[in-house]
């Protein structure tokens, strides 16, 4: 049994349903879809009160169910118009689970800023958040240990978030009470900002009861040896973290460069250096004392996370991510890591999505504002996004936005959400899942980073991509991690079995394809009565046109021949 909270911001009323089986498994995406649905959200203002934002952690979370811990963050995105789930690592889902919680929504708005705290003792508080306004994260966090003790985890909207700048995430507390692990996309915190909510603080307490706490120790014990005996997780995500991904995308020619206008950054056959991949970094990041496994959730043993450290052997920030990387870092002509790194820190201190603000700060770039690789441009822009000033807040509102006020040519998005950083004309199939998915640009819906799809014809890289699609909605509706997809797909059995033992649920092995199937069907279905059609899954035009060097490929798919991928759902 789990607790789910209603909660009237406006009025401070709180309404608790007890939730039990199916309602329990079925959370996350397929939790945040189903509900925008049923409260009529695909037509509101998504800055106005009547747009709900929503809490959710999956039937594992508060144990030790390797890359089970993830929250779950859902509404109308402000950033595209369209339905918006977020999740991210850390502790608050843990800490949800510890409390028996499975979620909340948090409905209207507050008239004053905010902090709510779930007390382990089943309490609800609606706490003044003068104290931490205006503050970065860091210190905001700081702040709210010295306040609620160190055994917490909580949700944070950063100083962007409170102005309700679109490139705003939610920041959650790392196992090391770092606030840098977000719910990054989709303006999330722009929309926490507009409900005047500072800080959800969650108590820890205790491993949640189960229906079958034997079998579900068993299971926990036995998915962690599988993932450790697995030689994605062993060879990739252990030993270089998501960071090797940018040495991938490097070679094959799909990393973006300066604004997506090159897709190599270094030509590592001829013998130039590459430092803004994990093969240069991890060694580096060890030497200086820096740690380059790391688990961004407790539990977790794949470890993809980094600790990392300047010369001196300091910690500058955590984690340094392949999308930083690509986005933050070659897109805007970064070549050296360090820079990349303090580049971040400030992005975690101000609680945004690095995509986003990589995006943008291209799209600057390529306006003539700025000179690709010039680190001082950028950190003006950050410290002009950190005071909101005029110019800081119309940057705050992303890269289709920026660009539209600019006249840019070239602006990377789909449905106005910066691309990910897998160059559509060469990594097509995540191509296709970005251009298709109802979320946005967003790769984390159905990535396929290494496939060769160059003599796969229109049918079957649609199957592929829908295919991945499926299994990544299903993966998000279930609290879990996609990076652990190498162990979780081909065992889908095993994760039914556990959420039966968990849940007291009787699934079969068909239902986590029908979760992620039905996920699907909602947010095409949100979608649609927000009012997308298939224009809006069109690349700009600039990925038909424009060679990419140095495979000199250009865009193959228009939007009319991938609009129809979710027909294939079974009815």
């Amino acid at each position: 049994m789990r607790t789910y909270y209603d909660i009237r911001l406006n009025d401070r009323t709180v309404a608790r349903r007890e939730l039990h089986g199916e309602a329990v498994v079925k959370a996350g995406r397929y939790l945040i879809a189903r509900t925008l649905l049923d409260l009529g959200a695909a037509t509101v203002d998504p800055l106005s009160p009547a747009n709900p934002l929503i809490f959710s952690a999956g039937p594992f979370a508060g144990t030790s169910f390797s890359n089970a811990n993830r929250t779950s963050v859902g509404c109308k995105s402000p950033l595209t118009g369209g339905v918006k789930e977020a999740n991210g690592g850390g502790t608050f889902a843990y800490a949800l689970g510890q409390l028996k919680i499975a979620g909340f929504t948090l409905l209207d708005a507050s008239r004053e800023w905010v902090v709510l705290h779930f007390r382990k003792d089943g309490g609800l508080d609606f706490d003044d958040a003068t104290p931490y306004l205006g503050k970065g994260n860091f210190e905001a966090a700081t702040l709210l240990k010295a306040r609620y003790g160190k055994k917490i985890g909580f949700a944070l909207c950063g100083p962007v978030g409170e102005y309700q700048g679109l490139i705003a995430g939610i920041a959650f507390t790392d196992k090391d009470g770092r606030p840098s692990r977000l719910s990054a996309r989709g303006g999330v915190g722009a929309v926490m900002g507009s409900k005047r909510v500072k800080a959800v603080v969650v108590d820890l307490d205790k491993i949640p009861p189960f229906e079958d706490p034997k079998k579900v120790n068993a299971a926990i014990k036995d998915y962690s040896k599988m993932l450790l005996a697995d030689g994605i997780v062993q060879n990739f995500y252990q030993k270089l973290g998501t960071a090797g991904m940018a040495d991938v995308q490097n070679m094959m020619g799909g990393l973006p460069v300066r604004n997506f206008s090159a897709g190599q950054l270094a030509d590592v056959k001829a013998g130039e250096k590459f430092k803004m991949g994990a093969d240069y970094i991890a060694p580096m990041n060890t030497a200086r004392g820096g740690e380059q496994t790391h688990a961004c959730m407790p539990g977790c043993v794949i470890q993809c996370s980094n600790v990392y450290a300047d010369a001196s052997g300091k910690e500058v920030v955590s984690p340094v991510e392949y999308e930083t990387l690509g986005l933050l870092g070659s897109n805007c002509g970064l070549t050296d890591p360090d820079d990349l790194a303090q580049l971040n820190f400030v992005a975690n201190d101000l609680g945004v999505d690095t995509i986003e603000l990589g995006g943008m700060l291209g799209v600057l770039m390529e306006a003539g504002l700025g000179v690709f690789g010039d680190v001082k441009f950028m950190t003006d822009c950050l410290a002009e996004i950190r005071r909101g000033t005029e110019q800081g807040r119309r940057w705050a509102q992303g890269t289709a936005r920026v660009g539209e006020h600019y006249q840019v040519r070239r602006v990377p998005v789909i449905k106005k959400q910066a691309i990910s950083a897998y160059d559509p004309r060469v990594v097509e199939a995540t191509g296709i899942s970005m251009m298709t998915t109802a979320q946005g640009a967003d790769h984390t819906t159905g990535n396929l980073p290494r496939l060769n799809t160059r003599e796969m014809d229109t049918e079957t890289l649609l199957k592929q991509s829908l295919g991945a699609q499926t299994m990544c909605a299903a993966t998000d509706s279930l609290g879990l991690c996609i990076f652990g997809r190498s162990v979780t797909e081909p065992n889908t059995q095993f994760i039914v079995d556990a959420l039966n033992a968990a849940c007291g649920t009787t699934y079969t092995k068909d239902f986590f394809v029908e979760l992620g199937q039905e996920t699907l069907k909602l947010e095409r279905e949100f979608n649609r009565r927000a009012g997308f059609t298939e224009r809006d899954d069109e690349l700009p035009e600039f990925f038909y046109r424009e060679a990419l060097a140095p495979t000199n490929r250009v865009a193959r798919f228009h939007a009319a021949d991938v609009h129809r991928i979710y027909d294939a759902l079974p009815s």
